[in-house]
């Protein structure tokens, strides 16, 4: 009799077990995709000038692309000034040249001259949907390293995106960002 209630004990807590992993499983169920997404707040537009790009070549990760940056401005609502000249834009293409990593290094200064290291991460890929169609994706994630005493720190202090606006007649290129919140 000891083993028929362990048994049916055991049976008892296994099947508790499951009736609750199937109502946690159906409540997170509900919940996706989550309520809560981020949102993007706009921050600022930079209108980067840049000069002749030149190629070290093909190297043992793919072609090495460098863009010099040479000046430039930025505007947003809680900052404005001018893009230093001296950072570049390095870029990591792939053999057939449908998809290529950037990393953009460079400073911003402020109107009230506040210096502000900027490095700018991303991704530029086209090709074609399993469907067929084309699509082109140019997305980055811009990293600011602001002083941690002036009125610019909140820029350490979180996630940026950014992705270009093609301006006709502009010699470089135009990238707006966003604080996502």
């Amino acid at each position: 009799m000891n083993i028929e209630k362990s048994t049916w004990a055991c049976r008892k807590r296994l099947l508790s077990f499951f009736i609750m992993a199937t109502a946690i499983l159906t409540a997170s169920s509900q919940t996706y995709p989550p309520k809560d997404s981020p949102q993007l707040e706009f921050v600022l537009q930079l209108r980067v000038h840049i000069s002749e790009p030149y190629t070290i070549g093909e190297t043992a990760h793919g072609r090495r692309i460098v863009i010099p940056i040479t000046g430039g401005s930025f505007e947003g609502p809680s900052l404005k000034g001018t893009i230093l000249s001296g950072g570049a834009d390095y870029q990591l293409a792939n053999a057939d040249g449908t998809r290529t990593e950037l990393e953009a290094i460079y400073s911003i200064r402020t109107d009230d001259g506040v210096n502000i290291h900027v490095r700018n991460r991303g991704l530029v890929c086209d090709g074609k949907n399993a469907d067929g169609t084309p699509y082109y994706y140019f997305k980055a994630a811009p990293q600011f390293e602001a002083p941690k005493d002036s009125r610019y720190a909140w820029l350490n202090d979180a996630l940026f995106v950014c992705q270009p606006e093609w301006v006709k007649g502009f010699n470089g290129i135009v990238l707006n960002v966003w604080k996502v919140k």
